[in-house]
């Protein structure tokens, strides 16, 4: 009597049927939002890389964000759309919007990611500050060093 390993038994015709034949039905929506100056310059050279799932924003004011088309949407209005927010700053310290947009995230139940870009190199203080105000909203949170980690996560999310 043959044993075949697990990984041969899952590929043998019989699990076969098991499986998901289709790819997903709906691909992943992301929004990306610069939280800061330096984060919305990252975000619009991002944006310039043809991301045929994600939608890009800057903080316009409290409640609202901006396209890049210059469209003002509501934070709510957009959250609903999204099953992914991904947030980026810099390290001045200057992401009191992280806790509204995180707000609005959590109530509506999606994820959160936020990318501190340039992390390794600021202050401490400064860095320390902008933790304050993005962990408390962020289900996952990047120090980056450079702005190619948003490029390579977007990649691997298949944006």
């Amino acid at each position: 009597m043959q044993h075949l390993s697990e990984s041969a038994r899952m590929s043998s015709a019989a699990e076969a049927r098991f499986r998901l034949q289709a790819p997903n039905s709906r691909p992943r929506a992301i929004t990306v939002i610069g939280l800061d100056a330096s984060g919305a310059e990252a975000v619009r050279r991002l944006a310039a890389g043809g991301w045929s799932h994600a939608t890009f924003f800057t903080v316009a004011s409290p409640g609202q964000l901006k396209r890049l088309d210059g469209l003002t949407v509501g934070v709510d209005e957009q959250v609903r759309a999204a099953d992914l927010v991904v947030m980026v700053t810099s390290a001045e310290g200057r992401s009191q919007a992280a806790a509204e947009i995180g707000s609005v995230c959590s109530d509506r139940r999606v994820n959160t990611t936020t990318l501190i870009v340039g992390a390794i190199d600021a202050p401490d203080d400064r860095l320390s500050r902008t933790l304050a105000q993005v962990r408390p909203w962020s289900l996952m949170l990047v120090l980056a060093a450079d702005e190619q980690y948003i490029t390579d996560m977007m990649t691997a999310l298949r944006a």
